[in-house]
């Protein structure tokens, strides 16, 4: 395994924006609004937000001391903490689920490059919300075009990873994340102009538990995993870039609470608007694409406000993707005579092909089914629904049970007599109640 010249973060600000950046995408942005709307609004808020105290913090934690304290990728870092066992197959599980998310995840980000570079061009005005749903359709159908915007956000990740950790991901998540911060705060300061700004904060704001059904727990503790990209490698992997000087327990717990704030003012920007324009807040999936469209030609500056949350969405997704890219590539790097430029453009190769597969699910292959899944769903089910509550879990397992406490205490510079209280309720929480909780989460997205 390659150990010299592995890079670092330069910079502790460096630090949150790239680890903030890994966490924000999509899930944020597009997934996090219209979980909200299908599951009551602010009753399930309240709950989504307990879900990140009491599972989103610990779990992050331990990614950060496994990461941080290796120096290794998500395999080898296992193998260097449990030599001669098999954890270091918790590293493969997350490599894969790397590896297939990107498979989808691609031409996503590529349908969000799409939609900015028509909004750009004024395409995205004067049209029903039917004839959106129907824009949306035939270009995710397509026999190339969503495949030309998949290669291209992929080669752009691939220029980014392939210029290293410092030189390339802190320095474009520099400038990514503080753009992407401003234009969220310019979208939701512009929501409360909006005629109906009042009945979609108070939707968003005011719980009301009548509505709340008991899976809307398992479904929020399942977004915490999905929005703070647990399970899949991308923390730990960053996290051992980490230099000593960094702060594992106050580093996690500023990027959960921005990857919370920036869900929740994604939906502060969303629910305004749809209540002002006689939307639902429960259109599902499809309301960026199909529904927010005909929301923004309808408010004054509808241009300008449809190239900013497209902006938006791009750079939280294309941020995900980099870090999905990184964990990949950081495992063959290491463990190969490649160079990081090569194993990145390999990796890419090779996501590019199941690409392929995933953007003609909702064309020439929607009709192909396994499991009855299109390939697109598939790899979306074997992912969020298997790959990452498993690799969670046992992170968790590993960690609460079999690493030495007294890694624990140093990556988390505890040294006060005092302070084992503290380790003593950290590894419970790790040994019990976080992987109960995903094991729950497990089950219901397998029977439920």
């Amino acid at each position: 395994m390659k150990t010299e010249n592995r890079g670092s973060f330069s910079s502790k600000i460096g630090v949150i924006l790239a680890t903030v950046g890994t966490a924000v995408g999509l899930g944020n942005v597009w997934r996090f609004p219209y979980i909200v709307g299908e599951n009551g609004g602010g009753a399930f808020l309240v709950i989504y937000i307990l879900s990140l105290l009491l599972l989103g913090i610990p779990g992050v934690i331990a990614e950060f001391i496994v990461g941080r304290h290796s120096h290794a990728n998500a395999v080898d870092s296992l193998k260097k903490l449990a030599p001669k066992t098999k954890w270091h197959w918790i590293g493969y599980s997350g490599v894969l689920a790397g590896f297939l998310i990107m498979g989808y995840y691609a031409v996503v980000v590529g349908w969000t490059l799409e939609y900015l570079t028509q909004a750009i061009l004024g395409n995205l005005s004067g049209m029903t919300v039917e004839q959106y749903g129907q824009v949306f359709d035939q270009f995710a159908g397509h026999p190339y075009w969503p495949l030309v915007w998949m290669v291209i956000v992929m080669l752009i990740s691939t220029f980014v990873v392939a210029r290293g950790v410092s030189g390339g991901i802190e320095k474009i998540s520099n400038v990514l994340m503080p753009v992407f911060f401003l234009i969220i705060l310019v979208m939701v300061a512009n929501s409360f102009f909006l005629p109906a700004a009042g009945q979609g904060m108070k939707y968003l704001f005011l719980p009301n538990f009548s509505e709340l059904e008991p899976v809307a727990i398992l479904i929020a503790i399942g977004q915490t995993f999905f929005s703070l990209s647990l399970g899949m490698g991308c923390l730990i992997t960053y996290s051992s870039y980490f230099k000593k000087d960094v702060s594992l327990a106050k580093t996690a717990t500023q990027v959960v609470s921005i990857d919370a704030m920036v869900a929740i003012l994604s939906a502060m920007i969303i629910f305004p608007a749809v209540f002002s324009f006689g939307m639902q807040p429960t259109e599902g999936p499809s309301l960026v694409f199909k529904v927010l469209p005909n929301v923004f030609q309808q408010m004054p500056l509808g241009t300008l406000w449809s190239i900013l949350f497209y902006a938006l969405l791009f750079i939280a997704a294309i941020t995900s993707l980099i870090s999905l890219l990184e964990v990949v590539t950081a495992y063959i790097y290491e463990n190969t005579s490649l160079t990081r430029r090569k194993a990145a453009f390999i990796v890419t190769g090779m996501v590019s092909v199941l690409g392929v597969f995933a953007s003609m699910s909702f064309g020439l292959l929607q009709d192909v089914t396994l499991f009855g899944k299109t390939f697109f769903d598939l790899l979306d089910f074997v992912t969020a629904s298997i790959l990452l509550p498993v690799g969670g879990f046992f992170i968790s397992i590993f960690v609460g049970w079999f690493l030495d406490k007294r890694i624990i205490a140093t990556e988390l510079r505890i040294k006060h007599p005092k302070a084992h209280l503290f380790i003593k309720g950290y590894i419970y929480m790790l040994r019990f109640f976080v992987p109960a909780c995903i094991f729950a989460v497990f089950l219901y997205s397998l029977l439920g």
